[in-house]
């Protein structure tokens, strides 16, 4: 990639600017058709599928899914191909994308960001784990359980993984809530009082959220909407001691200032 020239502040014309977006977009596709080829490997090799499908096999019969089109088996590797290569892409992009955003950035703010992105990053992996190990097989079983003698499943590979990606992302998108909140503490958008004050109204908009992002059963809104509230009442707790750290760092700035002026 051509190296560009920035002037003390970290500036440089729009179209050098327009050059170093269109080389690190490059650099990230070429990263991510390299993790999609590695992916298709693993995928094929590994066994990606069978270990996807652990949550349902103890309810299926002979231990399989079935599918209804020729192409459908090709076209669910190719989609676990992509979202492998898009796992392990990722740290490409954000560092071409830091790269490229954090010559705006002043120091104070390059000192946050970074923490940030990578407490973004473990908190949507642990919303992720959450929903593969406990959620997704509590919810299968459940939902497998209001079958009776009449009824017999037949559970489509395409279906099921419908499903069972809608609970997992669903699951990491809403665990990046706790953040969201404190960034906003930080900023003081919001205070933990705030937050606190209006317990209801987040509930409600919880249920709302579950209702959005969950498959449309009770038993699934159920399972995230619990998780999600106790998120938040750890995030209030959390958010009043930064603001009593803050409070502390701020009469010790103050004091250091009112010394001099005595004197």
């Amino acid at each position: 990639m051509p190296r560009f020239k920035r002037n003390e502040r970290g500036e440089m014309p729009f179209l050098d600017h327009l050059e170093e977006m269109r080389w690190r977009l490059i650099w990230s596709l070429l990263a991510l058709t390299v993790g999609f080829v590695i992916g298709f490997v693993l995928v094929d090799q590994l066994n990606v599928m069978g270990l996807l499908m652990r949550p349902i096999a103890p309810q299926l019969a002979g231990g399989k899914l079935f599918f209804t089109s020729p192409i459908e088996p090709f076209m669910i590797t190719l989609k676990l191909a992509f979202f492998v290569g898009l796992v392990l892409a990722s740290p490409v992009i954000i560092w071409q994308l830091w790269k490229f955003l954090s010559p705006a950035l002043y120091e104070k703010e390059r000192r946050i960001v970074l923490p940030v992105a990578m407490a973004a990053v473990l908190l949507f992996l642990a919303g992720v784990f959450m929903a593969y190990l406990l959620i997704l097989p509590m919810a299968i079983k459940v939902l497998f359980g209001f079958q009776s003698q009449s009824l017999q499943p037949i559970v489509t590979a395409k279906e099921y993984f419908a499903f069972a990606s809608q609970v997992v992302i669903a699951f990491g998108a809403i665990f990046e809530l706790p953040l969201v909140l404190l960034i906003l503490v930080y900023l003081r958008v919001i205070s933990a009082s705030f937050l606190s004050r209006n317990r209801r109204f987040a509930i409600a908009g919880n249920a709302f959220l579950s209702m959005v992002l969950a498959p449309p059963d009770l038993i699934s809104m159920t399972l995230m909407m619990v998780p999600v509230q106790l998120l938040y009442e750890i995030t209030v707790v959390v958010a009043r001691i930064m603001e009593r750290r803050r409070a502390r760092a701020e009469a010790a700035a103050g004091d250091e200032v009112a010394v001099p002026g005595e004197l």
